[in-house]
């Protein structure tokens, strides 16, 4: 298991899917921008660095452990997990990566973007994305799951467009998990009580039809 450390003051550039934030109209850009602004997440213009940021895990990242250690290289045994904005980074790594990635598990996974739900272009973007990208569900697996309370609360009704899509792409129960943890909240606290969940799930026996 290999924890990426996030880069600080880059980490919402980092993490931010960066072709559904390309797909937005200028004007809807600009809303974006100003409510990143609006809560100190970035102070020019902001742009996602997420296809780079892609582009150093599986170019760099893991080519330097799978040379480095003794671990299985191929994709059945290589997942990407993370929570918040690092359960977006990670259902987007599968999505540009499905040669690579063999399953996702996605806490709490930030499908706002910004920090509002108000006049916000971005979930929806996200959702045409999904459509059109995610990956065979015979030989992927994807674990979302999500609170109720302090970010959270602005999740589960997302979540569920989420699960809509699932099923039309074909994902069942064996290659994809949703939970939902009422009273739960947006913290490390909250997601360690359920890391064991996601982790199960990726590690056992692979996709079936």
């Amino acid at each position: 298991m290999v924890g990426i450390w996030n880069g600080g003051k880059t980490r919402h550039q980092d993490y931010f899917p960066q072709k559904p934030f390309e797909k937005l109209s200028q004007a809807e850009k600009d809303t974006i921008n100003a409510q990143l602004k609006r809560v100190g997440r970035t102070e020019g213009c902001f742009q996602p660095q997420s296809d780079n940021y892609l582009k150093f895990i599986v170019k760099e990242l893991k080519p330097y452990i799978d040379k480095r250690y003794s671990v299985y290289t191929n994709r059945e045994n290589t997942f990407i997990a993370g929570s918040s904005m690092g359960g977006l980074i990670s259902i987007y790594a599968l999505c540009e990566y499905p040669k690579i990635f063999g399953g996702a598990a996605c806490l709490s996974t930030h499908w706002v973007g910004s920090f509002t739900t108000e006049n916000n272009p971005f979930p929806n973007s996200m959702i045409r994305y999904l459509n059109k990208k995610l990956p065979n569900p015979k030989n992927h697996k994807v674990y979302f799951d999500c609170g109720n309370q302090t970010l959270d609360a602005m999740y589960p009704e997302i979540q569920k467009r989420i699960d809509s899509i699932m099923v039309k792409k074909g994902f069942n129960s064996h290659s994809w998990i949703t939970k939902y943890f009422p009273g739960e909240n947006h913290s490390e606290k909250a997601w360690s009580k359920r890391l064991g969940i996601p982790l199960e799930f990726l590690l056992s026996s692979t996709p079936q039809p």
